[in-house]
Order: C-alpha cells, then sequence, then structure tokens
C-alpha cells in the first residue's frame, strides 16, 4: 500500500490542511509529530516534560486523516536533527513520499513536475494510486531545453496515468528557468507533486525551493522518494 509522511512540528500547532486530509484518503499516512530541541535539552527531558501534549495533539491530527477511511498512524520524535529524523521515519515505515503541508482547500487539479533528474514512472505510479478513480486533473509539467524529448517524455508519462483512466493534460516550457516555470504553473493548481532530486531528499524537502514552492502556490506539496537512490547513499 502506498504510504505518505507527513512530517509536523507538533508543539508548534502546525496541522494538516483539509485539502490534504482529502487528497491522501486513498493511501495509508503516517504523521511523524516532531520537535526540535536545542542542542543542550537530552530528548528523553523533552518526552518527560511534553510527551502527553505531544501525544494528545498527534492523535487528533492523525484522526483527520481516518475520516475518509483510510489507515493512519502516528509516530512521536524529540531530535536535534530533524532531517535525519525524517530520513530514519521515512525508511522504517517505507513511506513513498513526504508531504509539505499548504493551506488549501478541495484538490481538483494535481500539478506532477517531471523537471531535472526524477523518477518518472516512480512518480506516475504514485500519482495514480493517489488519484484512483477520483474525478481529480493531473498536469504533467517538464521545463528542459531538449523539447523533442521533453515531448517523447511528457507523452510516455500521459499513456501511462492515462491507461488507469487519470485525466491527464501536459505543460512543456522550453528554454525557459525551470524553477520559476514550475512556480507559475504551481500557482495555478491545488497541490505538487514533485520527485526526489540528487543528492539527497532532504535538500529538496527542507531547503528553499520546497519552502518556496509550498509557501507562494499556498498548497500541499508531496515529494516522492526515489527508493533506489536512498538506498544506494545509505550504502556509501
Amino acid at each position: 500500500m502506498t504510504r505518505v509522511l507527513v512530517p509536523l512540528a507538533i508543539l508548534e500547532g502546525e496541522s494538516a490542511s483539509p485539502g490534504l486530509t482529502t487528497l491522501l484518503e486513498p493511501v495509508d499516512v503516517t504523521v511523524l509529530g516532531y520537535h526540535v530541541l536545542p542542542e543542550q535539552t537530552p530528548p528523553d527531558q523533552a518526552r518527560a516534560q511534553y510527551e502527553d501534549r505531544a501525544v494528545d495533539a498527534l492523535e487528533d491530527l492523525t484522526s483527520t486523516f481516518r475520516v475518509g477511511g483510510g489507515h493512519a498512524d502516528h509516530r512521536l520524535v524529540f531530535t536535534h536533527d530533524r532531517e535525519q529524523s525524517f530520513d530514519r521515519i521515512a525508511a522504517e515505515t517505507a513511506a513513498d513520499a513526504y508531504a509539505i503541508p499548504g493551506t488549501s482547500g478541495q484538490v481538483d487539479r494535481l500539478l506532477v513536475a517531471l523537471t531535472g533528474d526524477v523518477a518518472v514512472d516512480r512518480i506516475c505510479s504514485f500519482v495514480g494510486d493517489l488519484i484512483g478513480a477520483r474525478e481529480i486533473g493531473v498536469t504533467l509539467f517538464l521545463a528542459t531545453d531538449d523539447e523533442e524529448g521533453g515531448r517523447d517524455l511528457l507523452e510516455a508519462a500521459a499513456t501511462t496515468l492515462s491507461a488507469r483512466e487519470v485525466d491527464v493534460e501536459t505543460e512543456l516550457v522550453v528554454d525557459a528557468p525551470p524553477f520559476e516555470a514550475l512556480l507559475e504553473a504551481a500557482a495555478v493548481h491545488d497541490a505538487i507533486v514533485v520527485g526526489e532530486r540528487a543528492p539527497s531528499l532532504r535538500s529538496f524537502l527542507l531547503g528553499e525551493e520546497a519552502e518556496r514552492i509550498a509557501v507562494e502556490s499556498v498548497a500541499p506539496v508531496l515529494v516522492v522518494r526515489d527508493i533506489e537512490r536512498d538506498g544506494a547513499s545509505e550504502l556509501e
């Protein structure tokens, strides 16, 4: 079953938008409540002080993901390194993607970015599982300087999703700044799916680009993990 990890700064009151909870109804969800500690604070000390309050908040949040009938559980971490904790819990739960919560409502159309060194087949498989039989449209987006190759890639991806009865459109941008083009496209969509890019998921998920997409589009962002790449990185 497809699983999405939803990290939330639990003691800071961060929560998932109604649009995100509805979007994730067909998949399993692990809500990761986390709290980043000052370097001098032992995790055990913080857990003793805050665990009960954090667990109560986590249980309330997790229940919102069960409304549509999906399976949801939760984890709680007190950590000095949130990136390391995200990676560890993602590996332990075999999560297919991370979510960056947005503030959108109903999701009618999803932007799926295929730009760069991403696992296109894995992204399409994830999107197919996420959409299922629901009437949510998908725009496959690619910014490239190779127009012919870009059209071929978009056509192949669109064929894959159309075979699963997903309503697909494509958008090809040639010879333009890829990230700025993505931001412009994201502004007219309700949620965004992107792929993990080298060198690691954390560099995208927690970096300036992911934050800008989430903030400027005011929409949830799902980052599909490249499991093969992650596994190779762990062995290095």
